[in-house]
């Protein structure tokens, strides 16, 4: 269903913040999503990200232009993933898990934007204006600030009483404001927007941790499958339904540029899990191998499934995966050969728990870590 803002506040205000009145107040914003988007490390590298171009700044529209190379994002994205791996395990009481928590924030979001939009372009509407501000009001009401630096429901609170107020002393009787806004809406105006990007930025976390949740479960277990699965792994099964239920769910409240955001970061964070579990599994077999890539397989269906995800840049990460763990199959020398020839597809590390994994029937010579490590340093 396309994205229509209109549709979004009707089926909102509707729906959304009744069920959030009858659910039990809980502390969301005490989820590790919110407190990691805050930490400095990342905040810096999401804002080199390069998908975060698509989100709005705070003097209005997205600054789509990116000078980033291929090469950077994909190391940006690589420092992201591996820092949210440091956290592991991940515990599901650090997950939101909620999805009406999660669609909440899709369409606070969206709530945010749009009075920050109406004050900068002097349009506000006092009847758009009090609807608006009681759904704000109505939804920061049910969340707990998440640290001195943001803020989030008294932020809220504070400018959506402001915008109201300013424009009941300005012009009463007259549904449009005439003049620019004071001094006072337009620094809330860009409150109102960066809230809207750190609502954003949670749900693009969020996900990136479920998917480590979901994933984490890998070096739980030994991959010596007796034959060849039909299905892929139930934790990735539960991971695609969410995907799939989520992007439908936020598609009302959340244009397709920024579902890209939130659910993009999933396909970096995937692969590198996925390769680095390597590491840590006890053994795996042929029909190891393949189960891993049917899970691969599963997942790359689940993202291509969204239409504003890049379904190129989610395979080229995923057959990563793919090729990485069919290694596995090769001969000793028939491996050597490959990483002759792609000595920088993979890490050093990598390659090391390629010959440390425990392969039945596989035979890896007592020199093979040194023969490698002399290929990769040269």
């Amino acid at each position: 269903m396309p994205w229509r803002r209109g549709k979004a506040r009707r089926t909102f205000s509707a729906t959304g913040v009744v069920a959030k009145r009858r659910s039990p107040k809980h502390a969301v914003l005490e989820k590790q999503s919110y407190m990691l988007i805050g930490r400095h490390d990342i905040e810096n590298l999401m804002g080199l990200d390069p998908a975060s171009a698509c989100l709005p700044n705070s003097l209005g529209p997205p600054n789509m232009e990116n000078n980033a190379s291929d090469a950077e994002g994909v190391e940006v994205e690589l420092e992201i993933s591996d820092l949210l791996m440091n956290l592991r395990p991940i515990k599901q009481e650090n997950l939101i898990r909620d999805d009406n928590k999660l669609i909440l924030l899709a369409s606070l979001s969206d709530s945010l934007e749009y009075v920050a939009d109406s004050i900068e372009r002097q349009e506000v509407v006092t009847v758009n204006v009090t609807v608006r501000s009681t759904e704000i009001l109505d939804l920061c009401s049910q969340m707990h600030p998440i640290g001195p630096e943001l803020m989030l429901g008294k932020a809220c609170t504070r400018a959506a009483n402001q915008v109201e107020e300013n424009n009941n002393q300005k012009n009463p009787h007259h549904a449009r404001m005439s003049s620019a806004p004071p001094k006072d809406l337009v620094s809330f105006a860009e409150e109102y927007r960066k809230l809207a990007i750190d609502c954003l930025k949670v749900l693009r976390v969020e996900m990136q941790l479920e998917t480590i949740f979901n994933l984490q479960e890998m070096t739980n277990r030994e991959y010596l499958e007796d034959q060849d699965a039909e299905e892929p792994d139930d934790f990735i099964i539960s991971l695609t339904a969410q995907i799939t239920r989520r992007d439908e769910q936020m598609a009302p409240f959340v244009a397709g540029i920024k579902r890209n955001y939130i659910f993009g970061g999933i396909c970096s964070v995937a692969a590198n899990v996925s390769i680095k579990a390597l590491a840590d599994m006890k053994s795996i077999n042929l029909f190891g191998v393949q189960q891993i890539c049917r899970n691969s397989i599963a997942l790359e269906q689940a993202l291509a499934a969204i239409s504003s995800i890049d379904g190129e840049a989610v395979q080229l990460r995923l057959d990563r995966v793919r090729t990485y763990y069919e290694l596995l199959n090769m001969p000793f020398e028939a491996l050597l050969a490959f990483i002759i020839e792609h000595e920088h597809l993979f890490t050093a590390a990598e390659y090391s728990s390629l010959l440390k994994a425990q392969v039945p029937g596989r035979d890896i010579p007592v020199d093979a870590q040194d023969r490698v490590t002399q290929i990769l340093s040269h």
